[in-house]
């Protein structure tokens, strides 16, 4: 089989086949493949009419998505496991990742095993604006305070703060750093450097929407996000100081508002930390969207 690296080159490729069937997961999305390249060996290649994508990292080869094509069928699945059969020594490792609801039993009747990898969090856009009723009232509370004691400017991203974007990442990963945290959350916090790194590099060339927060000039909050679909935009990032009481809430509001064409927000997932599940709860989404992962029986 003839893999290759993924490239920005590939970007219209990947997203013709990510787009020939409509998806909630945040993860089919050429930009939320892109990021990893630094974090992990990023191969593709085109069979029998479906793209596919491995992930390989010291630990082995995985598939990060299912084969992405106009229709599945069983053989696509045993030259999937077949291509990981011959990176992994241990077969344990095979698997395919981030599997829809929607396709799961297409796998059991064939034999295959499953088990939730994680959820997405979807919201309507329209209560994330609105924060209406006691549901929302810490959210609206904090929102406020910020409006009436801090004096800032809400701006568009642009490459001139990418400096200042990874002196606030310094600042907020010291700050979550400085509290306990499970060694999972740690690991997480520093993949997340590399992924915006990426994201950085290539902004210009990447689908990718960026707002920032300045608080007397300073670089204080930034949120990127993308859209998925036309009713559906994902959240990717969102870094505040987190001393300042409020900016977590007023930069999340007020990106929201500007998405006025969407009817969904999608969080993204909580990567399994519980701080991070309570969080993103506290938004009240109105559906928690399951991410399969795929391996054979004997496993």
């Amino acid at each position: 089989m003839g893999l290759k690296r993924l490239t920005l080159k590939e970007k219209n490729l990947f997203s013709y086949y990510l787009n020939l069937k409509q998806h909630q997961l945040s993860v089919y999305s050429f930009l939320n493949i892109y990021i990893w390249k630094k974090l992990f060996n990023i191969y593709w290649l085109v069979f029998k009419d479906s793209l596919f994508v491995f992930f390989q990292d010291s630990m082995g080869c995985f598939m990060y998505l299912p084969p992405l094509g106009k229709k599945i069928n069983p053989k696509l699945i045993k030259e999937a496991f077949n291509i990981m059969d011959s990176f992994n020594k241990n077969k344990l490792i095979c698997r395919i990742e981030n599997v829809e609801g929607k396709d799961l039993d297409f796998y059991k009747e064939l034999g295959y095993r499953y088990f939730i990898k994680s959820e997405d969090y979807l919201c309507k856009r329209s209560e994330l604006v609105e924060l209406k009723g006691s549901r929302f009232k810490a959210k609206r509370a904090c929102f406020n305070y910020f409006l009436r004691n801090y004096h800032f400017k809400y701006l568009p991203f642009n490459l001139e703060y990418k400096d200042s974007c990874f002196k606030l990442y310094q600042e907020w990963l010291f700050q979550r750093e400085s509290k306990p945290q499970a060694p999972l959350y740690n690991a997480m916090l520093k993949d997340m450097r590399s992924c915006l790194e990426v994201l950085l590099e290539d902004y210009l060339s990447l689908d990718v929407v960026g707002r920032i927060v300045l608080v007397e000039g300073v670089l204080k909050g930034v949120s990127f996000g993308f859209a998925l679909n036309k009713e559906t935009f994902c959240i990717l990032y969102e870094l505040t100081d987190l001393s300042i009481k409020g900016l977590a809430q007023f930069i999340f509001r007020m990106f929201c508002s500007e998405l006025n064409s969407y009817y969904y927000i999608n969080m993204m997932d909580d990567s399994g930390i519980k701080n991070l599940k309570e969080t993103k709860l506290s938004y009240r989404p109105v559906r928690l969207i399951p991410n399969y992962t795929i391996i054979r029986e004997y496993a």
